[in-house]
Formats: structure tokens, C-alpha cells, sequence
């Protein structure tokens, strides 16, 4: 299963889905994750995600940020991270 995490460093958030990533996915499991703080290309690359998705109406409404964002390769999104977890099967 491919995966694409969209989080940041600073994120408390992002920070425990790594660290559950790094010990309880496997080898099927490949994630790319993309610290929207590093670079403008990969904060650009969220907000256009964040500023156009209805998965994102309740983040907008309450003005906070939305990661960590899940991506998975059938196209589906989620900001659940046990959600996500059930999903990659871990």
C-alpha cells in the first residue's frame, strides 16, 4: 500500500503518526511523507489539498491547519489517524 502523509515537524499530530509508523509498519506499507513546513513547494502542494477539498470544511471553519493529512493510492483521503492505521492494515 502507498501512502502520502502530508504533516509537519512541529505538529504533535504528525510527530506520534511517524514515530507509529517507523514501529508498526511493515514492509507493504510505503509512505512518503511531505513536512509542509521544509519547503514552499510542499506547503503549496497541501494548501491547494486544504483550500479546495470538502473533507477540509470543518478545518477551515475552525481555522486550524488539517494534518496530519492521509492520502492513499485509491485516491481516498483522510485526517483520522486511526482511520488511516485501519486502513494500512497496522
Amino acid at each position: 500500500m502507498k501512502v502520502i502523509i502530508y504533516g509537519s515537524d512541529i505538529c504533535g499530530d504528525c510527530l506520534e503518526t511517524k514515530a507509529y509508523l517507523k514501529e508498526h509498519a511493515d514492509e507493504s506499507i510505503q509512505y512518503n511523507y511531505f513536512d509542509i513546513t521544509k519547503s514552499t513547494g510542499n506547503l503549496k502542494r497541501f494548501l491547494k489539498l486544504r483550500d479546495t477539498m470538502n473533507l477540509f470544511a470543518r478545518v477551515r471553519e475552525g481555522h486550524t491547519i488539517g494534518i496530519p493529512l492521509f492520502q492513499f493510492e485509491d485516491g481516498t483521503f483522510t485526517l483520522n489517524q486511526q482511520e488511516a492505521y485501519q486502513k494500512m492494515g497496522i
